[in-house]
């Protein structure tokens, strides 16, 4: 991915933080040298060896389980909020342009099966419904309804090769444009509101 020095984030932590805040990636991989996505949740975990990783499954009828094989190469994308920015925003008349978050993880596919396929299902719903009134727990799901699903699926494990992380959010405006524009996206739908606070939380 492009990253201009200015909008590059290199903060870990952050960028961990960005990930399961937005979870629901597209994981990319070539079948016969054609690009094939899905949109699937994919699950950052810290290994005992303090390394990160992205847990994920597709379903076994979806064709892209040719290519994920062991050792494959993969591109899963984590989008964040976005808006568009008015040029009648800064204090100079300039293009117009979109602010965002992105992003990229390159890694190696390895795969996950049996009692461990079971063990990162678990933990996926756990992460999701946590915040239900009344959680679901993979214990409830009746055995053969589990087993039925757990056949049906292809479960992996995403070893991070590479981390690319765009947040271009007016860096190169100058304090009083910057502050506009948080003012007017702070007027805009959820969305464009999301773009605003992370620019308050890098006030130039």
């Amino acid at each position: 991915m492009y990253i201009p020095r200015r909008y590059e984030e290199k903060d870990t932590e952050k960028i961990h933080a960005f990930i399961r805040g937005n979870s629901f990636a597209i994981l990319i991989s070539i079948q016969e040298g054609r690009p094939i996505g899905t949109h699937i949740p994919l699950q950052l975990e810290i290994g005992a060896d303090g390394k990160a990783c992205l847990m994920g499954h597709i379903s076994r009828g979806n064709e892209q389980k040719h290519t994920l094989i062991p050792g494959a190469k993969v591109l899963a994308i984590f989008a964040g909020p976005h808006a568009y920015v008015s040029p009648r925003w800064y204090t100079e008349m300039k293009v117009p342009t979109w602010n965002y978050i992105s992003v990229h993880i390159y890694g190696t596919i390895s795969i996950v099966e049996g009692e461990e396929l079971r063990a990162a299902l678990s933990r996926l719903i756990d992460t999701y419904e946590q915040h239900q009134p009344q959680p679901v727990h993979i214990g409830e799901i009746p055995e053969n309804q589990l087993q039925s699903d757990l056949r049906g699926i292809l479960g992996f494990r995403i070893s991070i090769d590479e981390i690319q992380a765009a947040y271009k959010l007016s860096q190169n405006r100058d304090p009083v444009s910057h502050q506009h524009v948080i003012d007017h996206l702070s007027q805009g739908d959820e969305t464009a509101r999301a773009v605003a606070a992370e620019m308050a939380k890098r006030k130039l």
